[in-house]
């Protein structure tokens, strides 16, 4: 169990916390930044004072047992060793919210990775299969597509004994796909300085030439700065960040109390919320979210819950 400082200075961290990923393209429709270390505070010098043995008996064993506790939250769930799948695959776009949902998945499980990062304007790296969106997974030469159902075979082999999903747990699954990521695109380039800081990242770390690179940050924030504003209209928006907003508060308001949906530890729902929300973090639209909402907090629980990355790197 958290203490009253551990809590204050999570709340304290979440302005400054690293970066796991940032803009999202259009259509489908995460790197990290390190943040200076905070020095800890002073303390008091220990009292001379002895503390009674029945009761330095009951702190050593609350110490204890909230260590294992944290240590218990913060394991990450990788599946048996013989279910553990060995030549893994991810093809996406490094921004991609579909993506990032698969990614979390897989990093969350401890599964490891590569990634081939996919031109979007050629597509090149995805030619060999009939499948011409992203993201696609090979597992062990089998490959899979869309990113719920490639979660939830997975999540079938890894895990074959538990009950795939509840009721809850699918109903919210439904909502990041159907209402959530809607909320992505016309916040993100909102504005001709966001669209642009959208495609900054999307230039840098996407699979582009030098020239592809200049094109697609100028041209790309101008048309995408044009389409946000037709899906605004075409998902009844009246202000795009109230509608961000709102869709936050939402997520919280179903958590109940609770640190995750899935209660002690994030569910598949859990994992989806958080890889949607992930490319758009550290955005503006990502730092007002979390300024406006209640969401910080358990956005903090699953950077930690979900960890590194799983991916290998080449």
């Amino acid at each position: 169990m958290r203490s009253l400082r551990a809590a204050q200075t999570s709340r304290s961290l979440l302005s400054a916390r690293p970066l796991h990923g940032a803009a999202s393209p259009a259509a489908a429709p995460g790197s990290r930044w390190c943040a200076p270390m905070v020095p800890p505070p002073r303390l008091p010098p220990p009292s001379p004072r002895v503390m009674p043995a029945g009761i330095a008996g009951a702190v050593s064993f609350s110490l204890t047992f909230a260590t294992v506790v944290a240590a218990e939250v913060k394991a990450k769930e990788r599946p048996p060793t013989d279910l553990l799948p060995q030549n893994v695959v991810l093809y996406q776009y490094q921004a991609c919210p579909f993506c990032n949902k698969v990614r979390a998945f897989l990093d969350y499980h401890d599964i490891p990775y590569k990634v081939v990062e996919v031109n979007p304007l050629s597509k090149k790296e995805i030619k060999w299969s009939d499948y011409k969106k992203v993201p696609i997974l090979t597992v062990d030469g089998e490959q899979l597509v869309d990113s719920s159902d490639i979660i939830n075979i997975l999540h079938r082999r890894i895990r074959p004994d538990d009950e795939l999903t509840n009721e809850e747990e699918a109903k919210w699954r439904r909502w990041v796909d159907e209402h959530l990521v809607h909320m992505l695109s016309p916040n993100i380039y909102r504005t001709t300085s966001e669209a642009l800081e959208s495609f900054d990242y999307i230039s840098q770390h996407g699979n582009f030439s030098f020239t592809e690179r200049f094109a697609v940050k100028y041209a790309g924030a101008a048309v995408m700065y044009m389409v946000s504003k037709k899906l605004k209209k075409k998902y009844n928006m009246t202000d795009e960040r109230a509608s961000l907003y709102d869709a936050a508060n939402t997520w919280v308001q179903a958590l109940n109390g609770r640190d995750f949906l899935g209660g002690s530890k994030p569910n598949l729902a859990d994992l989806a919320v958080f890889g949607v929300l992930r490319p758009i973090r550290y955005l503006r639209s990502g730092k007002d979210m979390v300024e406006n909402t209640q969401i910080g907090e358990w956005y903090l629980r699953m950077e930690d819950a979900v960890g590194e990355p799983s991916r290998i790197e080449e």
